[in-house]
């Protein structure tokens, strides 16, 4: 049974025996309800002594240390240790959480305390500085911060008196606080001659500024003030670790093990010695006592509480006790009874009864007890030492039996045989000894094959084998009882083994991750009958795989609750139990067992959502049967949004270039151009890794996303306007449901979210801070205040903001896998949604946290990936549009029934009035009633559909569909092509927008006499386009190959393109068909010209370093330019035709005579005095001053001058377009800088009039047209330019301020192989292996 999916039954944590009193002061109490709150391990309890009933708070996920009751006494806080811990708010009664407050301390929360009313708390970590900090709770907001002392505090307390005032103390210090707006203030106490100054463990506040506290010497010290006034020495014997203050007056608790009242005044009381009633021994100490009328709560330091009864002083009531301190390693259970037996290194063993949840019988040892069995019948009970020795006691009256020593080291293993006559015991002296349990425990034989301690033993059914696991991993198997190894496989083969809790062997591989130390798991016990076991491991967690479990990474189900390591597990003789006891929390926690036909009938109660949470996480995700993904999904979960270098970065790169900067700053440099462009148009629609992010506007307009930009479209004058804000790529865009203002999210170092307004394009908000990397979905509540949005990050955070005020409200891990969409509860805006891989879950707004909850498929199937979600027409209804074409309902967090909606994943939703509209990848849009009973009606999307009139060209019948969105009788549909439709209800279609899809565009070129452009992309289209104000796609044709460069013949008619296989064609320019196509290179062809003129001569330059000169006419090769060391980037013709200039990947500025291709060596002055038929080249004197200060060799990618060689445009790696003046002579050049495409602008060219300038952007898959705008031309319009700064000459002549973003390391996953790399791989750094006919093929 190779099945590597979860178990579909689970645990359920019955009883937690124990009770933290070690390293805790005050941490027990009353509740409204008469039940008492206290904690053990990473668990809350709250246990009720009427009814003997315990509930759990299952929301830390490390020790708790720290614990406040509310004033009102039925909420709870609770503070964690931890690198980032955390405090929750809970409530007692359901053991839910109300909030979580996150994000401020580091190491631990060492006290907490409400102030009178319960607004506040306050809470003091482990951190060097020991800081105090104030907080609203229920907002999970920080009030205010202040360091608490430079060494521990151990308690604080509000002033119950006084508002604003409170106290704390710790070693050798108490500070008396006030709190004036947000700031804290301290005071220290005035020790004066009155008292010793001494560490204070304990305080509590009283009328007119008094203030009571214990001190380590057992004295009380009174302060009014900040003076000490009196001292009432001896109160105890020694330190008072606790003091409850109530109606009655004070209770204290010391470490001399007696409780003393007080009354209001501070005169004694009575005094209870706990060390002199019936219950008491030598040495109990007290860390917490709590008052309420006649009962008072005492907590030992070796874990009890007793109650007492006030007028019964003398006859406490035990009510819960736990090892005391030291690791706990020891765990048997009783073959017969439901009774489990622990020892610890407390040298005390312990009966516990698993029925009636008690402490049935303890007996103390001579030494630490490390490991215990129990005799087949039940009779013995054998306990291995520390020190070698094992001891063997009677189980009804434990007396002893023997006590053997044969071993210097611990014993850590020990099993009796199934037919009882034999005990092995192992140790780590990495042997195992055989006793004869007959012959009064003489031993009989030895097994010597391991070199490592033995860990783990389990005996055959007929007592004949034992097999050992060691700490090296290792498994061997020993015939019994003389010991002797067996090494023969089949001999093996049908053993049956009495019980199963070694960690290695085959059929327990898949209890290990996959990659992982062998010894991290401590102990597994497998239950037969039920093919399930049990692990547990090093960090907190008991995980229930299937039994047999073979194949490693198998899914399981796993239960927080122990702090630590969990160092034994077992099940009880009936398997209705599991036991797992804590090493260093040293606490017994008690499961039940709940097998699958129980789990049907449990379903129908809502899940606590503690346990959901945190107290059965599935595995990382829990079917390993998932369906492959989508091959459109899959290619999107491989993009990674990281940048080698990020514009945030250009400042420290700066800063890094300071010399070079000194000596440009004191050549005279040349003065940036005076004319100017403005961006205009941007084909394309960024569809293929973004989903939902088109609408319509209040005024109907449509906004949209490419490259960098926010775009707002007016359809019926074909304009655009630009939010210009971002800086690079924009993933995500939410718009508010006034329908005016929008939310965009970007890549970027410290990535930012823009809130802007779709009229007045102005930004209204910016945030940032919270997301590294980028953002990927952001959505707006219903009310408009508030905003979700989830990053790229590792651990895909989810924030939730309150936008207008630029504050982040709560926080969350949402999830190892991609999330794709958010969605905030349109009825409470506290609730949301996230999708993503494999994952559906529900959150809730828990102060600073978010809680979340997993979707509940029940047996309706596995969490699918989801791609989409809405909220449907009541508040706890939701839908969400899975990666298999089906729909999913669900109500509250339960998944209610799924409908078929398409072929093919379901990439878009949208909820109606009345209904809902989904789109998908099958190309089809379908309207649905608003039950998703039934389908109203479908459009699909095909060129037969498009409207008359409709300009641009549909680039194939069912588009992949991204986004849909609603309004003005319309539905308005983008494709993963970049295409934005508009369907009318009817059925025609209109198309709006289009781009180029997913892959990088290179190829640009303009018509030499009329407004149209030509582009060649990866995505293997040739496209060309109409530059005059009908700004549409007039024809496309697809390539078996995708291409990098073309240009148009002098007359226009012709069009050659270079493509990625070193083929290259020449098409007619009006219907693009093929007039002539050759192939002599392998390599991508990276440039390709017509000669000026007639357009004789065509040249073709590719990335292995030659250009071939071909003559058109004759079809016919006729030179070939040799000589460059590295790739063609660049080729311009002199006006003659006669010459051509290279340049290379090397920085080589070449010279060939055509049409030979003799290669000529020319002097800088001489190039200068040419006259160039075209100028894209970026190399030379002439444009020295277009290279930035921190230029590396492919930072300025693409040039172009204008006609009238006034000014040059460069494109660079960094997504800048810059103007400078022509000539650009000497370094560092001043120019005009514009941002609107995200990384790598590929290349720029003026139009034949050079009323416009084109540029393309790489993978951002945009072209944009920029009008040319003279000097004195200006508009008074926001200028989208930067100026470089005229003045500042330290500048270098660099940009302007490129200080709008920081960077990012770019990290590649290991796992992750990129599909498509987000920066531009210059085709010549693409590894690849030359073929054999290549290597020759070079023409010599």
């Amino acid at each position: 049974m190779a099945d590597r999916s979860a178990p579909s039954c689970h645990l359920r944590l019955e009883w937690v025996y124990g009770y933290r009193g070690h390293q805790c002061r005050n941490n027990l109490y009353y509740t409204a309800a008469k039940e008492i709150v206290y904690f053990v391990a990473g668990v809350g309890v709250v246990y009720s002594p009427r009814e003997h009933r315990q509930k759990f708070y299952l929301g830390h996920q490390d020790d708790i240390i720290s614990l406040a009751l509310h004033p009102e006494r039925v909420l709870v806080a609770t503070g964690q240790v931890g690198k980032e811990p955390y405090i929750c708010v809970w409530d007692s009664y359901t053991v839910q959480t109300v909030s979580v407050l996150k994000d401020v301390h580091t190491h631990g929360i060492a006290c907490l305390a409400f102030d009178l009313d319960g607004q506040r708390l306050v809470s003091v970590g482990l951190d060097s500085k020991n800081t105090v900090c104030v907080w609203d709770w229920r907002k999970g907001k920080l009030l205010s911060m202040a360091p608490g002392h430079t060494d521990r505090i151990f308690d604080i307390s509000w002033d119950l008196y006084q508002p604003n005032k409170l106290v704390s103390c710790g070693v050798k210090h108490i500070k008396f606080w006030s709190l004036c707006g947000n700031s804290l203030t301290p005071k220290r106490g005035v020790f004066g001659k009155t008292g010793d100054l001494q560490t204070i463990l304990c305080l509590a506040c009283a009328r007119d500024e008094v203030t009571y506290s214990g001190a380590l010497n057992g004295d009380i010290y009174v302060w009014k003030g900040i003076n000490l006034v009196r001292t009432i020495q001896g109160a105890h014997a020694a330190g008072i670790f606790s003091m409850n203050a109530c109606e009655e007056g004070f209770a204290t608790g010391g470490r001399d093990g007696c409780v003393r009242l007080w009354d209001l005044n501070f005169k004694p009381i009575t005094v209870i010695d706990l060390r002199e009633t019936d219950q008491g021994y030598k040495g109990l100490s007290v860390r917490s006592v709590c008052w309420r009328g006649d009962h008072i709560l005492v907590g030992t330091q070796d874990s009890e509480i007793f109650e007492i009864v006030v007028h019964e002083r003398n006859k406490p009531f035990l009510l819960m006790q736990g090892h005391c301190e030291g690791e706990l390693w020891a765990l048997a259970v009783h073959p017969t009874k439901p009774l489990a037996m622990t020892g610890s290194d407390d040298r005390s063993v312990r009966i516990w009864s698993l029925i009636d949840h008690a402490l049935i019988a303890r007996c103390n040892m001579e030494e630490p007890i490390r490991c215990a069995a129990v005799s087949t019948d039940g009779i013995h009970l054998a306990l291995g030492m520390k020190d070698g020795s094992f001891t063997v006691l009677r189980v009804r009256d434990m007396t002893e039996v023997v006590h053997i020593k044969d071993r210097k080291e611990a014993i850590h293993e020990l099993k009796y045989s199934p037919d009882g006559n034999f005990l092995a015991v192992g140790s780590n002296d990495s042997s195992v000894d055989i006793y004869g349990v007959v012959q009064r425990y003489k031993k009989v034989g030895e097994c010597i094959g391991s070199l490592s301690f033995i860990t783990h033993m389990d005996w055959s059914s007929d007592s004949k084998y034992l097999q050992t696991n060691d700490g090296n991993g290792k498994r061997l198997f020993y015939r019994m009882p003389g010991g002797k190894e067996v090494t023969n496989k089949e001999e093996l083969k049908g053993i049956q083994w009495a019980s199963w809790t070694c960690v290695s062997g085959l059929e327990v591989n898949g209890i290990w991750p996959k990659y992982s130390d062998i010894n991290d798991i401590n102990s597994v016990d497998a239950n037969f009958i039920g093919q399930v076991m049990v692990t547990a491991d090093d960090y907190g967690i008991v995980k229930l795989f299937r039994y047999p479990c073979l194949r490693k990474g198998a899914k399981f189900k796993k239960y927080l609750g122990h702090s630590a390591h969990v160092t034994n597990v077992r099940w009880s003789h009936d398997h209705q139990w599991v036991v797992s006891i804590g090493g260093a929390d040293h606490s017994v926690f008690q499961w039940k067992f709940v097998p699958d036909r129980k789990l049907k009938d449990t379903l129908h109660i809502a899940p606590q959502e503690s346990l959901v949470d945190s107290n059965s996480d599935e595995s990382d995700s829990d079917q390993s049967d998932v369906p492959e993904l989508d091959s459109e999904i899959e290619q999107e979960t491989q993009i990674t949004y990281r940048r080698q270098v990020y514009k945030e970065d250009l400042p420290q790169l700066k800063e890094q270039c300071k010399e070079k900067r000194k000596s440009a700053a004191s050549k005279r440099r040349e003065r940036a151009p005076g004319n100017s462009i403005r961006l205009h148009f941007v084909h394309g629609y960024r569809g293929y890794d973004c989903r939902s992010n088109l609408f319509y506007t209040q005024t109907g307009e449509i906004v949209y996303h490419v490259a960098a930009v926010g775009v707002v479209y007016n359809r019926q004058q074909n304009t655009q306007r630009f939010y210009l804000g971002h800086d690079d790529d924009i993933l995500c865009l939410a718009i508010h449901p006034l329908k005016d203002y929008v939310a965009t999210g970007q890549v970027g170092r410290d990535s930012s979210i823009h809130i802007w307004d779709t009229e007045t394009i102005k930004p209204l908000s910016v945030l940032k801070g919270y997301h590294q990397y980028g953002v990927c979905a952001v959505d707006f509540s219903a009310d408009g205040k508030r905003l979700a949005s989830v990053g790229i990050d590792d651990n895909h955070t989810i924030v939730l903001w309150d936008w207008k005020k630029g504050e982040k409200l709560s926080a969350v891990r949402g999830s190892k896998d991609k999330i794709f969409v958010v969605k905030i509860n349109p009825y409470m805006p506290d609730k949301l949604i996230t999708v993503g891989i494999k994952h559906m879950k529900f959150w809730r707004r828990a102060g600073g946290g978010l809680i979340g909850r997993k979707g509940c498929i029940g047996a309706l199937g596995r969490t699918d990936t989801m791609m989409c979600a809405v909220y449907g027409w009541t508040e706890e209804m939701a839908f969400s549009g899975t990666s298999t074409g089906d729909v999913c309902i669900w109500r509250d967090v339960f998944l209610i029934k799924t409908v078929k909606a398409h072929d093919g994943p379901v990439f878009s939703m949208h909820a109606l009035e009345k209904g809902f509209v989904t789109g998908g990848k099958d190309g089809v849009v379908a309207l649905w009633d608003d039950t998703f009973e039934r389908c109203l009606k479908t459009y699909a999307i095909k060129r037969a559909a498009l409207a008359p009139g409709s300009k641009g060209l549909l680039l194939e019948d069912n588009p992949s569909i991204r986004a849909i969105s609603l309004g003005h009788g319309h539905i308005l549909v983008g494709t993963k092509n970049g295409e934005i439709l508009e369907v009318d209800k009817s059925g025609p279609i209109t198309l709006l927008v289009q781009g180029h899809m997913e892959g990088e565009v290179w190829g640009l070129a303009t018509h030499p006499h009329l407004p149209i452009c030509a582009t060649v992309s990866d995505d293997k289209t040739l496209r060309i386009w109409d530059l005059s104000p009908s700004h549409c796609m007039l024809a496309v044709r697809k390539l078996k190959k995708g291409g990098r460069c073309c240009c148009f013949s002098p007359d226009g008619k012709a069009l050659a393109v270079g493509l990625n296989d070193g083929s290259f064609l020449i098409v007619n320019a009006d219907t693009l068909e093929d007039l002539v196509s050759f192939q002599h290179r392998k390599d991508v062809i990276s440039e390709i010209r017509f000669s000026p003129g007639a357009g004789k001569y065509l040249a073709v330059a590719s990335c292995d370093n030659f250009v071939d000169i071909y003559n058109v006419m004759s079809s016919k090769r006729v030179g070939i330019c040799k000589g460059a060391s590295s790739y063609i980037t660049h080729m311009d013709w002199d006006i003659r035709g006669k010459l051509l200039q290279v340049n290379t990947g090397a920085k080589e500025q070449l010279f060939f005579e055509a049409p030979r291709g003799k290669k000529q060596t020319i002097p800088s002055l001489e190039v200068e005095k040419i006259g160039w038929a075209s100028w894209t080249s970026v190399l030379g004197s002439c444009c020295e001053g277009i290279w930035p200060i921190i230029g590396e060799v492919t930072d300025v990618t693409a040039s172009c001058l204008t006609s009238d060689s006034k000014v040059l445009a460069t494109g660079d790696d960094f997504g800048f377009v810059k103007l400078f003046r022509y000539p650009a002579k000497g370094k560092f050049g001043k120019f005009k800088r514009y941002v609107a495409h995200s990384t790598h602008v590929t290349n720029v060219r003026w139009t034949y009039d050079d009323s416009l300038l084109v540029t393309v952007g790489g993978a951002d898959t945009s072209l944009m047209l920029w009008t040319y705008e003279m000097e004195g031309h200006r508009d008074s319009r926001q200028c989208d330019s930067e100026e470089s700064d005229l003045d500042s000459e330290e500048d270098g002549g660099y940009d302007s301020d490129v200080t709008r973003e920081n960077e990012i390391n770019y990290t590649i996953k290991a796992l992750s192989t990129n599909i498509r790399p987000m920066f531009g791989i210059k085709p010549h750094l693409q590894q690849k292996e030359p073929t054999l006919d290549e290597r020759q093929g070079v023409v010599r």
